[in-house]
């Protein structure tokens, strides 16, 4: 892949800011029409889609549509609020501001820089780019190089349905990188890990840029006794074995009672044959490691506790077969950074107690995951941890509800998107005070003499 030129990206964003300055991005039926336009280039081309997401992560046709094109959810969700989420909104004023009125107009920030990650090549590209589009924002794309088939694609299909000086696609390796995040953006939005999320937002603070950051971290699933196992085991499987594992809102590990553990760990067991058969490597529903040197550093955690299921691998493949650990201490390495692939370490606990204050002693993660019909635990959970978002007796799923705003927070992230949230964070809310000449006490101004008692009543 050739990493383009600085010049050209200078150019590109310079066409972007004029395109933007000629107000045409303002119109709310124009950012209608680019919507439709978005879902009409998924819509018409879902297999070549398909194929490039197979040939990049061996993702099943199924798995694509669930979490890549499903992404059209998100569209249609922005097309159906975009007229009511623009319009400008009244603004209680104060009494003693009688002939005043208030207003809070959204508006466009102007360019804005999103950078995709490779795990969800498409999604990724697509969710985000569909608020800067219903804010009314240019925006450029960096897609990851680590996902070839997909970024190409996305290049060729975005420079098909849309003008450069309005949408553009920039592909690279971690120099266009770097040299787009030298220029100046009026919001960046980057999604991957916490490392590079630092360099991101170091560079972005050069130029006074704000960001969004979607991190990851290490999100804890805690289980407890009273539970329906069948239901548990499924939907804990689902979601960290889905993508193989890479996932940034995958559960990283499992916090079990001791009670159920062994009971558990037999459920996912029997689960993961039910989903992919007595060898996962030819299950079709299976996918596989991004790169080489992620699965090299993903088979160094093999090393780590006891392999109770799993532990299989193809290097040549990039396989990892869905890997329990048991007996893992905290301090092993595959305790002490996000895991990001099929590996699932399990750790009991006796009491509620030590489970909570070993999350506590974590940064904060983008989700947690609790397993119970104790509605006590539940509210004791919520009120005693902190998290990006959490989801009770299910995996993921809150990330596809376009009305729950999805980000991190701590080290999990800064900021959030999906439905209206998305359009605030690629708007600016402008404050509107307007006045009337039909009256003008004179309380204000000079000279002040006599008027500090009036003052100090209206302010009380």
């Amino acid at each position: 892949m050739v990493t383009i030129e600085t010049s050209k990206i200078t150019r590109i964003v310079e066409k972007q800011r004029n395109f933007f300055q000629t107000g045409q991005t303002k119109d709310v039926n124009f950012r209608l029409e680019q919507l439709n336009k978005l879902k009409q280039l998924i819509t018409e081309n879902e297999q070549q889609i398909t194929k490039a997401l197979k040939a990049d992560l061996n993702k099943s046709e199924f798995e694509i549509y669930a979490t890549e094109i499903g992404s059209i959810k998100e569209i249609n969700y922005a097309i159906k609020n975009i007229k009511n989420w623009s319009k400008p909104k009244k603004a209680d004023v104060p009494l003693d501001f009688f002939s005043y009125s208030g207003k809070i107009y959204p508006e466009p920030l102007g360019v804005v820089l999103i950078v995709s990650p490779w795990n969800y090549p498409f999604a990724l590209i697509i969710t985000p780019l569909v608020g800067a589009i219903a804010a009314g924002n240019c925006a450029i794309v960096k897609p990851s190089e680590l996902a070839p088939h997909t970024s190409s694609l996305v290049a060729e299909l975005i420079s098909k349905y849309f003008k450069s000086e309005y949408i553009a696609i920039v592909e690279g390796s971690v120099e266009t990188s770097q040299e787009l995040l030298a220029q100046k953006f009026d919001h960046i939005f980057f999604t991957g890990g916490t490392a590079i999320g630092k360099i991101v937002m170091e560079a972005a603070a050069k130029q006074l840029t704000p960001v969004t950051l979607e991190l990851g971290g290490k999100s804890p699933c805690i289980v407890d006794t009273d539970i329906n196992f069948e239901h548990t085991a499924r939907r804990i499987t689902w979601g960290k074995f889905i993508n193989a594992g890479q996932t940034c809102i995958a559960p990283d590990y499992l916090l079990v009672n001791q009670n159920i553990k062994k009971d558990l760990i037999a459920a996912i067991q029997k689960t993961l044959k039910q989903f992919y058969g007595d060898n996962p490597a030819q299950s079709p529903d299976y996918g596989r490691i991004i790169s080489h040197r992620h699965f090299e550093r993903l088979t160094k955690f093999l090393n780590n506790g006891k392999i109770i299921v799993g532990g299989e691998t193809n290097y040549e493949n990039k396989y990892i077969a869905p890997t329990i650990l048991d007996k893992v201490a905290l301090t092993d390495p595959v305790m002490q950074e996000e895991i990001f692939g099929p590996i699932l370490p399990v750790i009991e606990y006796t009491d509620i107690k030590d489970a909570i204050a070993l999350i506590n002693s974590q940064p904060k993660p983008l989700a947690l995951y609790l397993f119970t019909q104790n509605q006590t635990l539940q509210k004791r959970v919520l009120q005693e941890t902190s998290s990006g978002g959490v989801c009770i007796n299910d995996t993921m799923m809150h990330i596809g509800v376009s009305s729950l705003p999805f980000g991190g927070v701590g080290d999990s992230g800064i900021g959030s998107y999906h439905g209206k949230a998305s359009f605030d964070t690629f708007s600016h809310y402008k404050s509107v005070l307007k006045n009337s000449f039909w009256l003008d006490l004179n309380w204000r101004y000079a000279p002040y003499k006599d008027k500090l008692g009036l003052i100090k009543r209206l302010i009380k």
